[in-house]
């Protein structure tokens, strides 16, 4: 019997006591039955999984805690650096170092706002090429200066405009699984929010990958996937079966290595309790990762790498 299911017998056993009361002294407390009856359905409701299309809905919330909250709860002094010395800043990335508890670390996360204004300036979280150049400028200094590499995940997809493509996106994003399949510095990532194609592996190559409860990790959106398999854009939640997106899926499949606790009913309803849990996880990781030696390091990266997924045959 687990937590919840601990609670909901407390909560029986409270009603039946608070029913046997009200026979013996005649006194109505029909609104406290009422009030306990609502916190076991929504236990009961917690216990009972949600469908992957319920789980997009909550990935896709815009009260959803974004880079902002999560640099607030978890890196001290944090500096932002711009630019990816080529062409120039891309405000879907954001990316700068800081203190994780002990450990200096440099952070990169995809950016998204939280209403129209903040969105237009940071794209809607979709990069183009020179924000992953700019991740990757920030990585191959954290290496240099041995500090572990934090990166955060929250996009639909990268940018697929015309001046991307003539920039070469495919190529930058090919670039970052390269360098990072081999940087010689500690890696981790979470995916916070969405995490969509190409757009989300370009930061998702680490020794350590983890999800939130209601993240989505996948080669492309359900729309995406109803659109072309289907041929109906409509069967978005049927698509979203069969992608295996959610963060349960991913780790049977061994895609990811955990998953982390978001409060009751999403991230969103407690973005201090989010941040504080993620905190926790990183702190935790940072503490094993730091005390491998970069060789093992590496090697033990390409041997995950290599051994990601199921394979029937």
């Amino acid at each position: 019997m687990n937590d919840i299911e601990i609670r909901i017998k407390e909560i029986d056993e409270k009603i039946k006591k608070i029913k046997d009361f009200m026979e013996s002294s005649g006194i109505d407390l029909s609104g406290e039955i009422e009030s306990l009856n609502l916190k076991k359905n929504e236990l009961i409701k917690s216990l009972n999984p949600k469908s992957p299309w319920e789980i997009v809905q909550i990935a896709r919330q815009k009260s959803r805690p974004n880079y902002e909250d999560y640099i607030d709860g978890i890196i001290d002094g944090f500096i932002e650096f711009h630019g990816d010395r080529n062409f120039r800043d891309d405000a879907a990335i954001v990316g700068g170092i800081g203190f994780i508890g002990k450990f200096p670390v440099t952070f990169i996360s995809h950016a998204k706002g939280k209403n129209i204004e903040e969105n237009v300036k940071r794209n809607f979280g979709s990069p183009h090429p020179e924000g992953y150049r700019k991740a990757l400028r920030l990585m191959k200094q954290a290496e240099k200066f041995k500090r572990p590499v934090v990166c955060f995940i929250d996009t639909s997809g990268a940018y697929c405009g015309v001046g991307a493509e003539e920039r070469g996106q495919g190529e930058a994003i090919a670039r970052n699984l390269l360098e990072m399949s081999d940087l010689k510095t500690p890696i981790i990532s979470v995916v916070i929010g969405e995490g969509g194609s190409g757009g989300a592996l370009a930061l998702g190559v680490a020794d350590r990958v983890f999800m939130l409860e209601n993240a989505i990790y996948s080669v492309i959106s359900p729309e995406g996937c109803a659109s072309i398999l289907l041929k109906d854009a409509g069967r978005a939640s049927e698509a979203a079966n069969y992608l295996k997106l959610t963060s349960r899926d991913l780790l049977e499949l061994k895609v990811i290595d955990g998953i982390i606790k978001e409060p009751s009913g999403g991230a969103h309803n407690d973005a201090a309790l989010t941040a504080k849990n993620v905190k926790k996880v990183l702190i935790d990781t940072l503490n094993e990762l730091t005390k491998i030696s970069v060789y093992d390091l590496v090697e033990k990266r390409y041997e995950k790498i290599r051994s990601i997924g199921v394979f029937l045959e």
